[in-house]
């Protein structure tokens, strides 16, 4: 697929844009304030290949902690800043690496040019955020509901008060809970401008529907070239976010992390309990990082051949099974040795390609 040409915007040491692979963030629920708590989640997220990481900052003593959760974290740290101006001062001074910031909503021009001239030096990016929930009231009078136009010229009354202060370091993000919303919103933005895109699904929900509708979305956008950086929103532990993210991007060839695990439906040929034999591979793989494709086949009929693509595999048949790799038959297993014996060639690749 052909990435959409944006220019280039630097996160810290992160760059987004169209000739940069697409970046991964989330974003801490602690309490800012809590620079112990803030600074090991963030971790644990980096720990999983966050690259980016936003903090709520609410209040002053949020954004004074943000210079000790800065020096700590190890990935760039985004402040999120809601109508006082002067959150965003101190965030800046507190060695933040970019804002999400709507500069309509923290006061008049004299605030926004505050903000402007601190971050301005210090080549800080500016995220100006519209989620479809919070749009300016005459702009749902006009449209009735919100629609992606309103939310697009929502963004744009944002950024034209940058770009009059020749502030050019701009992302753009346009959210809704509604996927098809969000979907028209960021085709119709994308092509106005050049600037990044941040990609996301707004209150997409818990666990499961949050996935869902976040692959779908982001997903569809992703594939027609659309977003720069992503974030998947789920309700609750954000470590999931992560993970799912780099789900999608792996699905669309857009970014490689970790290994990959393929297995087939059940149906009548199946002979052992591969449910239960998937489900104990995909919680094995979880600890390697390198980039690996796993089947996990229910019969050995058509198991080795239609998983031929994986680097290896298991086909499940009555009481054994077969262990192949690159789709060619190593030997015969007995079924309550299949897993170990998977995984015991699954160290063998990984050896093999270190001594490469």
């Amino acid at each position: 697929m052909e990435r959409r040409k944006t220019r280039d915007v630097a996160i810290g040491d992160v760059v987004i844009g169209g000739r940069h692979p697409v970046a991964v963030q989330s974003m801490t629920n602690t309490k800012t304030e809590n620079v112990a708590a803030t600074v090991a989640q963030i971790h644990e997220l980096a720990d999983l290949g966050c690259e980016l990481v936003r903090c709520a900052v609410p209040t002053m003593e949020a954004a004074r902690a943000l210079k000790e959760i800065r020096e700590q974290s190890p990935i760039p740290v985004i402040a999120d800043i809601h109508f006082d101006y002067q959150l965003a001062l101190q965030a800046i001074e507190s060695g933040v690496d970019a804002l999400r910031l709507n500069p309509g909503n923290i006061g008049g021009a004299d605030r926004v040019k505050a903000v402007v001239e601190a971050a301005r030096p210090r080549h800080i990016p500016i995220r100006i955020g519209v989620n479809a929930g919070s749009l300016p009231k005459d702009l749902l009078e006009r449209y009735g509901h919100p629609t992606a136009e309103a939310m697009v010229e929502a963004a744009w009354r944002h950024n034209h008060i940058l770009e009059e202060m020749d502030y050019n370091n701009l992302v753009i993000s346009l959210k809704a809970h509604d996927v098809p919303l969000t979907l028209e919103a960021y085709r119709l933005v994308a092509k106005q401008c050049d600037y990044p895109l941040h990609v996301g699904i707004t209150e997409a929900g818990t666990y499961h529907m949050g996935i869902l509708k976040s692959a779908v979305g982001i997903g569809t956008l992703l594939a027609e070239g659309i977003g720069d950086t992503i974030r998947v929103s789920l309700t609750g532990d954000p470590r999931p976010e992560v993970v799912t993210a780099y789900e999608i991007l792996k699905s669309l060839g857009l970014r490689t992390y970790g290994p990959t695990l393929v297995s087939c439906p059940t149906c009548g040929r199946t002979s052992v309990g591969l449910e239960k034999m998937a489900t104990e591979v995909e919680k094995r793989l979880a600890s390697i990082k390198e980039p690996l494709t796993v089947a996990v086949m229910g019969c050995v009929v058509n198991g080795p051949g239609e998983a031929r693509e994986a680097d290896v595999g298991i086909a499940g048949g009555k009481g054994e099974g077969l262990l192949f790799r690159k789709g060619e038959i190593l030997r015969r297993i007995p079924e309550n040795e299949l897993v170990d014996q998977l995984f015991a060639e699954i160290q063998n690749i990984l050896d093999e390609r270190k001594n490469q």
